[in-house]
């Protein structure tokens, strides 16, 4: 049985100016350039340079029109009509997809693999089973698709039957192309490919191909004694093996040339050290100067002065206001950039005064993004927002801002350090450990205890993780 009700609920939204607020809050430098040269080709009423007395003369003009009761935007806009340009993002935020940036550098791996390819002796059928399969390779070069899907692709997508013995004969083909390697389904085969392609082959070099061939998991877990029974050889003829091994390629598709867009990374602050006074500042790409366009309020003046308006000139000034509000909101949303992204560096710098004055990380001192929140009154998530996309130049080198943040650990004597000490001690241990008995996560918090570090064997290994740094018996060594 339907039932009518009086419910009364209270909710809180963001406005569309306010979603592409944030949004253009988290874009780095270069990504903002982009974004305000998308703005500036998009809205003719938005222009680039210094602004001279635009400000003015479009305030005057607004007052006109608002005082024009024949011009407002109420007789055209119904009221639950939004303009399109309060709806439209024509930015990147961390939910949607990541794009490389493309950067022009010549031929692209793929481009280089299809030219060496059409340089081969073969048959058009294998040339064009060779040249569908350099297209199924991933980033790194490797072919993770199993062949019997490719030819059914073959034979959907290019009306090519085959067999999989015939794609396995085009599959040698790619994998004689170079880098050497590119085209293998697995490390295994990227390793054997390169060792098998050498020009001299030393006995070296066919132990090599034999200890991955035979004994390849023993090889990657280091069980280099098992390897040693094995195949009856020295601990010396080992050592030498193992250095030819570790100079291949595990990523051949990498190393090729243009293999993957160019990343540079772009500092969104300067700071600077002057008579031990602290300067912070924006970079170019972070503080656009951007103004109004003259024309556009000259023609709602005009609009103004002329006393005979027809419905296609109110259309018009509908666009052109329309326009103006745009440009208008824009500028005030990347000044509004500007002074969060300094009030947030101003109170880093001010919690991390001493490394900024001496460049010393031991003294960087225990900070969440709480810390920075309390300090400017932003909210958490803004304040994270800034730090996870944004770099600064100090004269020390370049830091992404959340590496001045992190958790604070007490030791036994009740004083309290930032984790990132920890972590830099664990770093000194484990270069300084015996290779050949690499030292546990259970010895490494020994010794940490023992430096007044009282750290639980699990949080060690989540500190080993972070840095990247495999466990103890994957860093041993002959």
């Amino acid at each position: 049985m339907l039932n009518q009700r009086l419910q009364q609920k209270l909710q809180q939204k963001l406005s569309p100016q306010q979603i592409q607020m944030i949004k253009l809050l988290e874009l780095p430098g270069l990504q903002l350039q982009q974004r305000v040269e998308k703005e500036l080709e998009e809205n003719p009423a938005l222009e680039e340079g210094n602004e001279s007395n635009e400000a003015e003369s479009i305030e005057a003009t607004e007052q006109e029109s608002q005082a024009d009761e024949e011009f407002s935007l109420d007789d055209y806009v119904a009221d639950d009509d939004i303009p399109d340009y309060k709806l439209t993002a024509h930015n990147y935020s961390k939910d949607d997809e990541a794009k490389d940036i493309p950067v022009s550098d010549g031929q692209s791996f793929l481009d280089n693999l299809r030219a060496q390819l059409s340089l081969k002796d073969i048959d058009d059928e294998t040339y064009i089973q060779a040249n569908y399969l350099l297209g199924s390779l991933d980033e790194n070069g490797y072919l993770r698709r199993e062949l019997d899907s490719i030819v059914d692709d073959l034979a959907f997508s290019q009306n090519v039957i085959i067999e999989k013995d015939e794609l396995e004969k085009a599959l040698k083909v790619a994998q004689s192309l170079d880098p050497p390697g590119v085209g293998a389904r697995s490390l295994q085969e990227c390793l054997l490919i390169q060792l098998r392609r050498k020009e001299i082959q030393t006995p070296l070099t066919e132990l090599a191909i034999k200890i991955i061939e035979t004994q390849f998991e023993a090889f990657t877990k280091k069980h280099y004694s098992k390897i040693i029974d094995k195949l009856k050889i020295d601990e010396e003829a080992l050592k030498d093996t193992i250095g030819i091994i570790r100079k291949l390629n595990p990523k051949p598709g990498v190393s090729g040339s243009g293999s993957r867009s160019l990343q540079t990374i772009l500092p969104d602050f300067i700071v600077n050290i002057k008579n031990g006074e602290i300067e912070i500042s924006l970079t170019s790409r972070n503080a656009p100067e951007l103004h109004v366009s003259q024309t556009y309020s000259d023609m709602i003046r005009g609009y103004k002065q002329n006393k005979k308006r027809t419905k296609k000139d109110k259309e018009a000034m509908m666009f052109v206001k329309q326009k103006l509000d745009a440009a208008k909101w824009f500028i005030d949303a990347i000044k509004q950039r500007q002074n969060t992204l300094l009030l947030t560096m101003e109170a880093i710098v001010k919690h991390q005064y001493r490394f900024f004055i001496e460049g010393d990380e031991s003294a960087l001192k225990p900070m969440i993004l709480k810390d920075i929140a309390d300090s400017t009154g932003l909210d958490i998530s803004t304040i994270s927002r800034v730090a996870n996309s944004k770099f600064v130049q100090t004269p020390y080198g370049n830091y992404l801002l959340k590496y001045f943040f992190s958790e604070s650990i007490a030791k036994e004597n009740g004083e309290e350090v930032s984790t990132r000490e920890v972590k830099n001690i664990l770093l000194d241990l484990i270069a300084n450990e015996d290779k050949q008995k690499p030292l546990t996560d259970e010895k490494l918090a020994e010794l940490l205890k023992q430096k007044g570090y009282k750290i639980a064997r699990r949080t060690i290994a989540k500190y080993r993780e972070q840095l990247n740094i495999p466990v103890g018996r994957l860093r041993k060594e002959l």
